[in-house]
């Protein structure tokens, strides 16, 4: 894979897609189940294979089968085990249709690929680890397949560039899960923010928690079952051990959240949520900073070594600053700070200085923002409608960018310049090389 540094083309500059968007933001007023028709008729299903049914994608799978209008026809995971088991949850779940004929069962696969060529798939569910979600993506865009990614959106930004010109290109619907968008709340603090409610807005701070440092583990065999090679994937060869996977018994908190090699700690993991309300507030969704730096602590052995406690301040060209760190230095959540009060999200919490924007109405002629009431079913809606999703694959893209901007920055410990127009680190070889990694063969974007 080579490092994308070219300019954006033309029809996907920041003018052009708020132009593009323009029409749509105030967005379909969206439910659940049933909204696209009589639910009874198959013909009117959106069929959905599920790639990755582990301790993620199992609760996104049932709250798919949740709508009426959906049928989950196939599941895809490397661990046979897993894969299994949501093959018996969705048939069970949809015992009663199979026996009128309606429902034609639901497929089981242990590569993606075999999933993605099936013609009549609608859409997938990609929820797997991090570094396999654009290679998953990538196939599924080009098969014609519409998408619901879990975040992070990317390993890297190299990689986000490309699916993001991909999923253009092919035209198709993708919904990043930022569910934070879907939310009342979020969506009522950034327009109180955008429509300057709490004055000239000049910094922002961004917290959540991190992860712990672990030990070394010794080499195991592998699990019957696991198809570890295609784990790894795109991924370097390492040993398997199942702190390294997932766990074999239940569907625990997986270890690969915290292994670099894998992803970039919660620095994506959280920061892909708190980041992007950051972004959607201050209006520079489709942009990002001018300037980053950082610092943090990393383990210094054991087989966990994303970061730990740490430290991002990011500039933007209006000389906005957005302060990330873990909520031991700043409160959890999102915090606008403005030169006449402040605005505080998190989810179950909006906050308010003064108490009274709490109260406050956006009117019609003001800056109202895409609202969604249900994060699948916008992505249902929109795969009907062919409108963009509330978490587009731009939106996506650039909020994973800022997270991993700040990962590069805290590794490089010091101060860095960015162009988020051409994506590069001006005059910056060292930077610019950690924009995208190398693949394991034969795995290529």
């Amino acid at each position: 894979m080579h490092r994308n540094t070219k300019r954006l083309p033309v029809h996907l500059t920041r003018r052009n897609f708020l132009h593009g968007l323009a029409g749509a933001l105030a967005g379909p007023s969206l439910a659940g189940g049933g909204v696209f028709g009589n639910p009874n008729d198959a013909g009117n299903k959106i069929t959905i294979g599920c790639i990755g049914v582990g301790r993620m994608g199992l609760g996104d799978l049932r709250e798919l089968m949740g709508f009426s209008q959906v049928q989950i026809v196939a599941v895809c995971d490397v661990d046979a085990r897993r894969a299994a088991f949501a093959q018996q949850l969705v048939e069970s779940n949809y015992a009663s249709r199979a026996k009128s004929g309606a429902y034609k069962g639901c497929a089981r696969y242990g590569d993606f690929r075999e999933l993605v060529a099936r013609p009549d798939i609608d859409a997938v569910s990609i929820v797997t680890p991090d570094h396999w979600h654009v290679p998953c993506a990538l196939a599924a865009a080009r098969a014609g397949k519409d998408i619901f990614l879990q975040k992070p959106l990317s390993l890297t930004l190299a990689e986000g560039r490309i699916l993001s010109d991909t999923v253009r290109r092919y035209r198709r619907v993708l919904l990043v899960g930022s569910q934070q968008r879907s939310s009342g709340q979020f969506r009522f603090g950034c327009e109180l923010v955008r429509n300057g409610r709490i004055g000239k807005l000049h910094t922002v701070h961004v917290a959540f928690d991190v992860d712990p440092a672990g030990t070394s583990q010794p080499a195991m065999p592998v699990p019957d079952g696991l198809d570890y090679d295609m784990w790894l994937g795109p991924a370097p060869w390492a040993p398997y051990t199942e702190t390294r996977v997932h766990p074999q018994k239940g569907y625990g908190r997986p270890g690969w959240l915290r292994i670099a090699d894998y992803g970039a700690g919660m620095i994506t993991g959280w920061g892909s949520h708190h980041l992007d309300i950051a972004q959607w507030g201050m209006g520079t969704e489709y942009t990002g900073p001018v300037e980053i730096e950082g610092a943090a602590e990393y383990p210094s052995d054991g087989i966990w070594n994303v970061h730990g406690p740490f430290r991002i301040e990011y500039t933007y060209a209006n000389g906005v600053k957005v302060i990330c760190a873990d909520n031991r230095k700043i409160p959890q959540g999102i915090t606008f700070l403005g030169s006449e009060g402040w605005v505080a999200v998190r989810r179950g919490q909006l906050d308010a200085h003064p108490k009274s924007l709490l109260d406050c109405r956006i009117g019609p002629d003001q800056i109202r923002l895409y609202a969604s009431r249900s994060h699948k079913g916008n992505f249902l809606e929109c795969i009907r409608s062919r409108r963009e999703s509330i978490a587009p694959v731009e939106i996506g893209h650039r909020s994973c960018s800022v997270c991993l901007l700040g990962e590069i920055a805290m590794r490089l410990g010091r101060r860095l310049r960015w162009d988020p127009d051409r994506e590069t680190f001006p005059n910056d070889s060292e930077a610019n090389r950690m924009l995208y990694r190398s693949m394991r063969s034969p795995w290529h974007l």
